[in-house]
């Protein structure tokens, strides 16, 4: 019985719902096709796919509760691994790159050393943590597992995303698009992004940390134009993230981070706030670029004496440099 067979058996036995199996069956189609491309057969990859159609059944029967502060679960089941093994098959390796590793040792040095690491990044893709791992896996392992992603409330709550989640170290937040949504819930998405914010402040506190943080609180889209276009920085949201570094008892570090991982599983033209968005995998290159750290204090246009407009000024500042740095990439 293959992975077809076994979603039509899913939904007849009432497991998923159709809506839902539609999703996955389209998103089958794809993968097939693109592992193909990269010299993976179905009989190779078989298991995985049996293995995703059991999580995603079993979320959607008893779903996962994740905490403000998730840490990934690699026993009894390697999430982990997991989330990299399925993702593999559709990275073309020896087209991709990892641009600035001397700035990458400087980050390993500086975790080592007890000091964190906050990178603010451009955001492309569902599995871009996954991305980020496979790229360093072999040259940098521990930083690979460990890092800390910022998460938003979509990959913590879509029962096909959720399986990969689980397998990584997550700062759980309701974005600011999301938190309107259900006014009533507002207060309680409120509360709990404070949790999780003063959580962060400890681990900073604790030190030798790296967190992943898109500071567009989104994913990069297709313009109108037929290119990808880097989500602007939200000057509030690395404010935040500054405050709380200022605060801690170690010294916080910030780099920029340039991803291009996006025809990977391209997201929506448009913003979804339903669960179960489509997704088309593509076999592909991927790249990183690591850049040196910057000074949150002294940048083009510190010297405003508005506030607003400083922070303005360092958010455009920060997500410049990594526009011309994406358009450096392959």
């Amino acid at each position: 019985m293959d992975h077809f067979e076994k979603l039509r058996c899913a939904v007849k036995e009432g497991a998923i719902p159709e809506n839902l199996a539609m999703v996955i069956h389209n998103f089958y189609l794809s993968y097939d096709e693109a592992i193909k491309e990269n010299n993976y057969t179905i009989e190779l990859i078989q298991p995985l796919l049996d293995q995703f159609l059991k999580l995603v059944i079993n979320q959607l029967k008893n779903p996962y509760r994740f905490e403000p502060y998730h840490k990934h679960i690699t026993k009894p089941f390697d999430y982990y691994h997991f989330g990299l093994d399925f993702i593999r098959p559709l990275v073309v390796f020896e087209k991709s790159t990892v641009r600035g590793i001397e700035h990458l040792n400087t980050i390993e040095n500086t975790l080592a050393n007890g000091d964190n690491v906050i990178l603010l990044a451009n955001h492309q893709t569902e599995p871009d943590p996954q991305a980020i791992s496979l790229l360093l896996e072999n040259s940098h392992k521990k930083l690979a597992q460990e890092m800390i992603f910022v998460a938003g409330h979509r990959v913590i709550s879509d029962p096909l995303a959720v399986p990969f989640s689980i397998g990584r170290n997550l700062l759980c937040i309701y974005s600011k698009r999301h938190i309107e949504t259900e006014p009533e819930l507002k207060q309680e998405k409120l509360s709990h992004n404070q949790r999780t914010m003063k959580i962060m402040g400890q681990l900073l506190d604790e030190g030798g940390h790296c967190i992943y943080v898109a500071p567009s609180g989104g994913r990069d889209r297709m313009g109108s134009a037929g290119k990808i276009e880097i989500a602007p920085f939200d000057p509030q949201s690395i404010e935040l993230f500054w405050l709380i570094a200022k605060q801690a008892k170690r010294k916080t570090h910030f780099h920029p981070l340039t991803l291009s991982t996006y025809n990977l599983l391209p997201p929506p033209s448009s913003v979804q706030k339903e669960l179960g968005e489509r997704r088309h995998a593509h076999c592909t290159p991927i790249h990183l670029s690591f850049s040196h750290a910057i000074d949150m204090e002294e940048y083009p246009g510190s010297d405003c004496i508005d506030k607003k407009e400083r922070r303005q000024n360092r958010a455009d500042y920060i997500c410049n440099l990594v526009t011309k740095e994406y358009e450096l990439l392959g």
